[in-house]
């Protein structure tokens, strides 16, 4: 019962749970391990992998909140469904931004082709692969070459 005095649905639960995993994971942890261990925007953007690495190689790594909701709740029109999208969409802002800082003209085509790098490293690290993360950071050293060159 204290649950459902806190939390009017089931929905209102995933919401703020998304939420707050935004704040913790995303502001809280990629955001600032990314900052923190590169000096410049495009050590930044390859940081995300070697943090992406450290998250892979704990025994505890349960995947992305974000895109196991979005997955489990497929219907686009579900509010729950949105909020994951929403909270991606931010994750891709930040690369977005950091795209900018580093110089790309492109930064949204760019931030897209860079996020499907982040989310397929979490999946093929759910199927197994040890080294998911160090193989989308081989491929991120070739796209910003692609997008960095004169």
């Amino acid at each position: 019962m204290t649950l459902y005095r806190n939390f009017p649905s089931k929905n209102d639960l995933i919401l703020d749970f998304l939420r707050r995993r935004e704040k913790m994971w995303t502001f809280g942890w990629l955001e600032n391990e990314s900052r923190r261990r590169g000096r410049t925007p495009r050590e930044q953007l390859l940081a995300i992998f070697d943090v992406f690495s450290e998250w892979f190689s704990n025994p505890e790594f349960e995947g992305c909140s974000f895109l196991t909701t979005m997955i489990e709740i497929s219907d686009p029109e579900h509010p729950v469904h949105q909020a994951a999208v929403a909270h991606l969409a931010n994750i891709r802002g930040y690369i977005e931004n950091l795209a900018g800082e580093a110089g790309i003209r492109d930064t949204d085509s760019f931030a897209r082709k860079w996020h499907i790098l982040m989310k397929g490293s979490i999946m093929a690290a759910h199927e197994g692969d040890a080294a998911a993360a160090a193989r989308a950071r081989e491929i991120g050293e070739l796209v910003l070459r692609e997008y960095c060159a004169p």
